[in-house]
């Protein structure tokens, strides 16, 4: 919007010039989104607290998180606000990268939100039924691929992805593309969920991805850095680069209320959005198979539920005391803050990894 309004009045001052530029623009998303998260936080837990929207927590976790019973719940409408109003303010509302993006936040936002309003407000204490989670994931991916391999959002976007650490190894996917979309929608939403299970863990790796992810998106929209490191060039990719700013921004945001002791939690209207947002921006810029590694700490903690139940069935017996594997940690004697923050350690790792493949090739 203010992209917009003030780009064209650089005709009379020179000074709006500076509009042109996606490195501003970023900067400017990620201090919106972290003020709009400071302003409007206070607020709307105060409502969350007068409506009852508060957490339940189940008896199967670990004891010493019982304490959090009664903590406000569905705090994910601030990291929305934090994302959807700085990129309207600061981006280009003609690219289609950024409606892409809008539209896998908001849709899954609204499936979580009311996955979250039937647990808390309805008290069903499963919240939606699982079927029609994942028929919402489901959709999302099938509207995605459908859009991108029909009307691609740039003239030079493949419906091949590329192996990382290799050049030019492309495998060509087709029609298969549409079917891999669901797919990445469905596992990094779900990924992010199952790691929100201690104060700041998932929203503060949500940061991490973001903060890499708006690299590699301005990298991928630039002629010069991404002939320089061969990989693709796509038309119009830098500007998700706000839209990760404000994803930044708002993770930021969220966390001066997240960190422990929690004042609020996300809550599926977070998590899902959230990992929806990352999915997206992987298959956007062209990096589905990379988001396995900048992703990677959401990835092990999904492989650790998968291996403990398959393991279960098969003995059972448990390979970790608990699974999602930050339970593991925590129930061998690790305070849930040290947990978090060597958590996020490995995912700056990750991160860093992830950024050294566009050289290691």
């Amino acid at each position: 919007m203010l992209y917009h309004l003030l780009l064209p009045l650089t005709d009379f001052i020179s000074g709006f010039n500076i509009f042109r530029y996606i490195t501003f623009r970023t900067a400017y998303a990620t201090v919106t989104a972290m003020f709009i998260c400071f302003i409007l936080g206070p607020a709307i837990i105060d409502i969350l607290k007068r409506y009852q929207v508060k957490e339940t927590i189940r008896r199967e976790g670990p004891s010493s998180h019982y304490v959090k019973e009664g903590t406000p719940t569905m705090g994910g409408v601030i990291i929305l606000l934090g994302i959807i109003i700085p990129t309207l303010l600061w981006s280009d509302l003609t690219n289609r990268y950024i409606h892409l993006l809008l539209l896998a936040t908001v849709w899954m936002g609204i499936v979580g939100f009311i996955d979250d309003y039937m647990k808390a407000i309805k008290k069903h204490p499963k919240g939606m039924v699982a079927r029609w989670k994942f028929a919402g994931q489901i959709t999302l991916g099938l509207l995605l691929g459908g859009i991108i391999y029909f009307y691609p959002p740039s003239g030079e976007f493949t419906t091949g992805t590329g192996v990382p650490f290799f050049k030019n190894i492309i495998i060509p996917l087709g029609i298969l593309y549409i079917p891999f979309v669901v797919l990445i929608i469905t596992g990094s939403s779900n990924a992010v969920n199952l790691t929100d299970g201690a104060d700041g863990l998932a929203i503060g790796l949500v940061g991490i991805c973001a903060a890499a992810f708006g690299a590699i998106a301005y990298i991928t929209g630039r002629t010069d850095f991404s002939g320089y490191l061969a990989i693709e060039y796509l038309e119009g990719a830098g500007e998700m680069s706000i839209f990760c700013g404000a994803l930044l921004g708002s993770a930021l945001g969220f966390l001066w209320f997240n960190c422990h002791p929690a004042q609020v939690f996300m809550g599926d209207t977070g998590a899902l959005a959230l990992g929806s947002a990352l999915g997206t921006l992987a298959i956007l810029t062209k990096k589905e198979v990379l988001l396995v590694i900048v992703g990677g700490v959401f990835v092990i903690e999904v492989l650790s539920v998968m291996i403990q139940v398959a393991y279960f069935k098969m003995t059972g017996k448990r390979i970790f005391r608990m699974s999602p594997i930050h339970h593991h940690f925590e129930l061998l004697g690790w305070p849930e803050s040290k947990v978090v923050v060597r958590f996020w350690i490995a995912g700056i790792i990750f991160a860093l990894i992830t950024l050294s493949t566009f050289k290691i090739r």
